[in-house]
C-alpha cells in the first residue's frame, strides 16, 4: 500500500478565514469560493510526496531490474552469473543459447567442457569454441568479474569470421595449386633446353618451346583472372550509373568474338531495340565474353552457340547464353560459380580455362543488382541467363 500525502490542515485554515474575511469586507460570494479552493488545490500540491522507509525497498530486486533493463537490448550476448548459477541472460544470450538458460546451473546449461573451464579461471580469461552453438560454429567466451561472487561470461559469435579466414586460406591454397602445375612445367622444360648435356634436335626443342609458351599463357591467364575477380569484388557495393542499351552491347561482344571464332558459331537475337540497364560497359562485356567463351568451349563442336536478349517482365531485361553441348549434372549446378570449381578439370585446363570463369560472372551480376540462373540437361545443352533491372528513364 503507497503512502498518503500529509494533511497541510493549518494552511487550509489560514485559506477559509481569508475567504471568510473577504465576505465581511463585501466581496462577491463566487470569488471568494474560488480563492478558497484555488488555494486549497495550491498547497496540496505542494506537499510533499511521502518518504518510503528504506527498510520497505528491496534492494536486491530494484538490482535485478537495473541490470536487466540494462543488458537486455544490447547486441552482445551476456549471462550474469551468482557462482555458478545464470541468474540473468540478455535476449541475445537467450536467442543464441535458448530460453531454458535463465535460473540453470551454467554447468548444465552451457554443457560444453571449455565453457566450463571459465568457472575457475580468472577475470578477463578467454577460451574459443567450435561447435558451441552447432555445426561449423565459432564462438569466443569471455570470463568478466563484478565483485561479491558474481561474474558475467560475454559471448561474442565469430563464426563469420571463421568463415572469411578458411574461404581465404582455400582461395590462396587453390591459387598456388593452379600457378604450381604450369610453372613446373614452365621451368622443368626450360631447365632441359638449357641443359647443354641433353640431346635435343630442332623439333623436339622446337616442340618444348610451345608447351613453355602455351602453360606462360596458361598463368597469364590466370593472373589476369584474379586480378579481375579482385577488381570486381572490390566494387560489388557500388553501384554502376552509366545508361546502355543491352543489345548494342551484346551486338559489340558478339561481332568481335565472331571475328575470331567465324561467325557460323554464334547467333544472335534481340527481341526488343532500347533495352536499357545501368551498368558498367566494361564488365557486362566481361560478363558476356566469359559466358560465350564457356559454352564455345564445353558446347558440341561446330554447333552453334545461341546469344538472347530479351524483355522479362516490366521491369527487366533477359541476356541468355545458350549452347547444344552435352549438358551438365544437376549436383554440378549449385558449384558452378565457386572458385576454380570444375565439372571435369582435365577438359577444362585443356581447353585454357582458369576455373574462374563463373566466380567473375557471379561477382559482375551481384553488382549489377542482378540475377543469374544456369539450368541443363544432360544431352541437350546448357543455358546460362542474366536477368538485370532496366533503367528508370
Amino acid at each position: 500500500m503507497s503512502a498518503k500525502r500529509p494533511f497541510p490542515l493549518p494552511s487550509m485554515l489560514l485559506a477559509l478565514a481569508a475567504g471568510a474575511g473577504m465576505l465581511a469586507a463585501g466581496a462577491d460570494a463566487w470569488l471568494a469560493l474560488a480563492v478558497v479552493v484555488l488555494w486549497f488545490g495550491s498547497l496540496w500540491l505542494a506537499a510533499p510526496e511521502p518518504e518510503i522507509p528504506v527498510e520497505k525497498i528491496d534492494i536486491e530486486e530494484v538490482e535485478r531490474d537495473a541490470i536487466h533493463e540494462t543488458v537486455e537490448p544490447l547486441g552482445l550476448p551476456l549471462l550474469l552469473l551468482e557462482d555458478t548459477r545464470i541468474v540473468e541472460a540478455n535476449q541475445a544470450a537467450r536467442a543464441a543459447l535458448g530460453e531454458h538458460v535463465l535460473g540453470q546451473d551454467a554447468r548444465i546449461a552451457l554443457r560444453h567442457p571449455d565453457a566450463m573451464k571459465l568457472i575457475d579461471m580468472a577475470d578477463g580469461a578467454m577460451v574459443s569454441i567450435p561447435g558451441f552453438t552447432g555445426g561449423r560454429s565459432l564462438w569466443q567466451l569471455t570470463r568478466r568479474d563484478i565483485g561479491d561472487g558474481r561474474w558475467i561470461i560475454e559471448l561474442a559469435d565469430r563464426t563469420s569470421e571463421s568463415d572469411v579466414s578458411r574461404a581465404h586460406t582455400d582461395f590462396v591454397a587453390n591459387a598456388s595449386h593452379e600457378l604450381r602445375t604450369p610453372l613446373a612445367a614452365v621451368i622443368g622444360y626450360a631447365e632441359t633446353l638449357g641443359d647443354a648435356d641433353a640431346p635435343t634436335d630442332p623439333e623436339t626443342a622446337k616442340r618444348f618451346n610451345s608447351i613453355i609458351h602455351r602453360e606462360a599463357q596458361r598463368m597469364l591467364s590466370l593472373v589476369e583472372d584474379l586480378m579481375t575477380l579482385s577488381h570486381v569484388e572490390a566494387e560489388k557495393h557500388d553501384r554502376p550509373s552509366e545508361p546502355l542499351d543491352l543489345g548494342q552491347l551484346a551486338a559489340r561482344v558478339v561481332g568481335e568474338v565472331a571475328s575470331l571464332r567465324g561467325k557460323e558459331r554464334v547467333e544472335l537475337s534481340v527481341a526488343e531495340p532500347g533495352l536499357t540497364v545501368r551498368g558498367d560497359a566494361t564488365q557486362l562485356e566481361q560478363l558476356l565474353r566469359n559466358l560465350i567463351d564457356n559454352a564455345l568451349k564445353y558446347g558440341a563442336p561446330e554447333t552453334p552457340v545461341s546469344v538472347a536478349v530479351t524483355r522479362q517482365g516490366e521491369d527487366k531485361a533477359c541476356l541468355a547464353i545458350a549452347d547444344r553441348g552435352p549438358g551438365i549434372a544437376p549436383e554440378h549446378l549449385p558449384l558452378l560459380t565457386r572458385r576454380f570449381y570444375r565439372t571435369d578439370p582435365g577438359r577444362s585446363r585443356a581447353s585454357g580455362g582458369t576455373g574462374l570463369g563463373l566466380a567473375i560472372v557471379k561477382h559482375i551480376v551481384e553488382r549489377h543488382q542482378g540475377e543469374l540462373d544456369i539450368a541443363s540437361t544432360l544431352g541437350e545443352g546448357t543455358t546460362v541467363a542474366v536477368t538485370l533491372p532496366l533503367a528508370a528513364l
